[in-house]
């Protein structure tokens, strides 16, 4: 299922989560201007290499500092494909939590979603030499959020249905559980597993990430009452 757009109108202009896209864009146009030899060490710089991280140990030198990369990480895609899911669901999703936190909360929160997502895929595989990049592990957070605040959502969902493709408006209780559903299932075949692909473990780990945080964040309560303006 490929959502296309939500019925929960923002009451303002989602400037964290334009930002972050804009980021996420600017740092991919980046990689397309390198060669190809400096576009694979780009994804080794600035990329989480788990055995490096669990073990304290560099495998390569850093532009930046060793952790510093659990965050640059989430800025690095490995292609068009991958960048443009990540940010169509950034777009739905991010702009009615961010509405709902206020921007500051959100883009902390979103920061500590992408922590939790790296941790979860270091305890999954601390002896990974491979990269793990790209924004999903953050945005999972988000999908974990909005699944608790907007539960009775309707989301304009593009269904494939063998060669043919189906569009309807679904529950996001639906979506949302079906996509995480289909993590944890991917997560279980290939824990301990030392290949590269899907970080499904990082999407798990900040999805719940992200539905904590948001309960501890409001209080448990799904609906901005009137007045109660977050900043």
């Amino acid at each position: 299922m490929i959502p296309l757009r939500d019925n929960i109108p923002s009451d303002r202009t989602p400037v964290v989560t334009v930002g972050l896209i804009a980021a996420n864009i600017l740092v991919y146009l980046n990689q397309l201007t390198l060669p190809p030899r400096a576009a694979v060490q780009f994804v080794h710089l600035y990329g989480l290499i788990p055995l490096e991280i669990s073990s304290g140990d560099l495998l390569v030198p850093h532009p930046v500092p060793l952790y510093a990369t659990v965050f640059t990480s989430m800025f690095v895609h490995g292609g068009l494909f991958h960048l443009g899911g990540n940010m169509l669901y950034l777009w739905i999703f991010g702009d009615n939590v961010e509405d709902r936190l206020g921007r500051l909360k959100y883009l902390i929160f979103y920061l500590l979603s992408g922590l939790a997502a790296a941790a979860a895929q270091i305890w999954a595989n601390p002896d990974s030499k491979i990269p793990m990049i790209g924004a999903s592990g953050a945005i999972s957070g988000v999908l974990g959020a909005y699944l608790f605040l907007f539960p009775n959502a309707r989301v304009l969902t593009l269904i494939p249905l063998g060669f043919f493709y189906r569009v309807a408006e679904i529950p996001a209780l639906v979506v949302l559980g079906f996509w995480i559903i289909v993590q944890i299932l991917n997560g279980a075949m290939t824990l301990g597993a030392q290949v590269g692909g899907v970080a499904w473990l990082a999407h798990i780990g900040g999805f719940v990430a992200g539905l904590v945080m948001v309960v501890l964040l409001t209080g448990g309560r799904r609906q901005l009452h009137w007045g109660d303006r977050l900043l």
